[in-house]
């Protein structure tokens, strides 16, 4: 049997209003890959921060040894300097400086303050060589995909000496080759003796990869199984007490007429001159539907959205957006909400929420006339409907005057579907509405995006997960290289088809 190496006694930790750990037992072994599973706002990402000195001694209740050693962490550089480092699931790297300049912030290869470039690029060097990337020092990080800046993440934790690797929902914003690489750098690194928490809402990845899996919910250990045991439904059974014998809920389709159309929709790049990335996109929408957009990463299918909505991307933006056979003005974000549209993007924390201003306040932003007499809002009818939502929508917090960053991700992404269905569109726009939250929060909001179906919205919605297109749309597009190669109904839809036209341009699916 492998020595421990991590050990977590009865650790508790509470924020105002809220008990987020209620004293967690966590054991890892030396050179396993250990899985943490829970809902969102189960605990898993507090009771790393509580690990990795990023909540200090102090601010908690309980014990944490490592290698035998009682830690009392004061900070992050201090949990650091014993080898625990910890990935963010938000990425903290900086897109204006090099490769090399981000993997040794803070860690600067300098003597007498003076930093040795020659030495600084070519341990760099080293270290991309390790996690499989070929990119030199100097590239910007803003030049490169975010599955290649998940990678110098992890070498920059390799810079450190890491003995304990933690990373928190790793393969979220990446697509499935990505996924398949990082998840083998992890194996790899696993043989050179680096010990590696896994925080993950994809369970198949968990069943890959993991040797022990460690399930929390409600802030309180359940139970730690062995890879023979490590099976979805267990692993679900576990994060919400109960079993999802369907992890689509069902729904009888109540489809009307066309009323949203988009001809010859054309987008130029914002930066590099003479490239399209939107090509003569033609589709429509019914009352009732919901329409998949199924593609792979850099197909356009973002920038399609936000093109859409108020022109929020792109350049020399050409086509026509009809409404019950009428021209609609989308030229800006006002006029889009006006003309009864909404877009959820897929960065909600960036582009969907004011994270430090609270519930309320973030649900009424959308539509401030509908709560405001002579330009003055009325905070009583805000806060009556911020409330409705907050029980209507099963938000898990005790008011709606929490500030929004204190929410779980799956709690977020409900007060952002929360915020648009408030301006009451009749196109809601669906950018990966389940990002990074787990089987329950996700089937709450499948069950929400069918009640908006059944009231006779169109839902236009984009995701990266194939089983989820196929498990709730009613009809799919798909898309390679900016153009629609294909488009399929529910019935003839499969993963074998889809991916077919994904991976192949226009002419070559016809």
């Amino acid at each position: 049997m492998k020595p421990i190496l991590l050990e977590m006694k009865d650790i508790s930790k509470e924020f105002p209003g809220v008990k987020a750990l209620d004293r967690v037992n966590f054991q890892v072994q030396e050179g396993e890959i250990h899985a943490l599973c829970g809902e969102n706002g189960a605990g898993k990402s507090t009771l790393m921060k509580v690990l990795s000195g990023v909540y200090p001694y102090g601010s908690y209740d309980g014990n944490i040894f490592f290698k035998n050693e009682e830690c009392n962490f004061k900070d992050i550089r201090q949990s650091e300097e014993l080898g625990i480092v910890i990935i963010h699931q938000e990425l903290a790297l900086i897109p204006e400086l090099s490769i090399a300049e981000n993997i040794f912030l803070g860690n600067e290869q300098a003597v007498k303050g003076v930093i040795n470039w020659n030495e600084t690029k070519k341990r760099t060097k080293e270290l991309l060589k390790v996690v499989g990337l070929k990119e030199s020092p100097d590239t910007f990080i803003k030049n490169i995909g975010v599955g290649k800046q998940q990678l110098i993440e992890i070498a920059k934790a390799l810079s450190k000496d890491v003995r304990l690797l933690i990373l928190d929902e790793p393969t979220a914003a990446l697509n499935e080759s990505d996924s398949i690489n990082l998840l083998n750098l992890l194996k790899e690194l696993q043989t050179k003796g680096i010990t590696s928490i896994i925080i993950s809402h994809k369970l198949n990845e968990i069943k890959q990869v993991a040797d022990k899996a460690t399930i929390i919910r409600d802030g309180r250990t359940i139970e730690t199984i062995n890879t023979a045991e490590i099976t979805e439904d267990r692993i679900i059974h576990g994060m919400v007490g109960r079993s999802l014998s369907n992890r689509y809920p069902e729904r009888t389709p109540n489809i009307g007429k066309t009323f949203f159309e988009v001809k010859g929709w054309t987008v130029d790049h914002p930066v590099q001159k003479d490239r399209q990335v939107v090509k003569d996109i033609h589709f429509h929408i019914r009352r009732g539907e919901i329409v998949g957009v199924a593609g792979l990463m850099g197909a356009g299918r973002t920038e399609l959205a936000m093109s859409l909505f108020g022109q929020s991307y792109g350049k020399k933006t050409s086509g026509d957006v009809l409404k019950g056979g009428q021209l609609i003005d989308v030229s800006t974000v006002p006029k889009a909400i006006e003309a009864g549209m909404a877009y959820v993007s897929e960065d909600r924390k960036t582009y969907g929420l004011i994270l430090m201003n609270d519930i309320k306040e973030n649900i009424s932003l959308s539509k401030l006339e509908k709560i405001s007499k002579r330009q003055v809002v009325d905070q009583y009818e805000e806060y009556e409907q911020a409330d409705s939502f907050r029980r209507t929508m099963n938000i898990k917090t005790p008011s709606v005057t929490q500030k929004t960053g204190n929410l779980s991700g799956g709690n977020q992404q409900k007060v952002v579907l929360s915020k648009w269905i408030f301006s009451e569109p009749e196109l809601l726009i669906l950018d990966e509405p389940t990002r990074g939250i787990d089987v329950g929060a996700k089937y709450e909001i499948y069950t929400i995006i069918h009640h908006l179906a059944n009231e006779g919205k169109g839902i236009l919605m984009i995701s990266s997960e194939l089983p989820e297109i196929l498990g709730i749309c009613d009809r799919i597009y798909v898309m390679s290289e900016g153009e629609f190669t294909g488009e399929v109904t529910k019935t003839e839809a499969t993963q074998e088809l889809l991916m077919k036209y994904m991976t192949n341009s226009k002419g070559d699916a016809e």
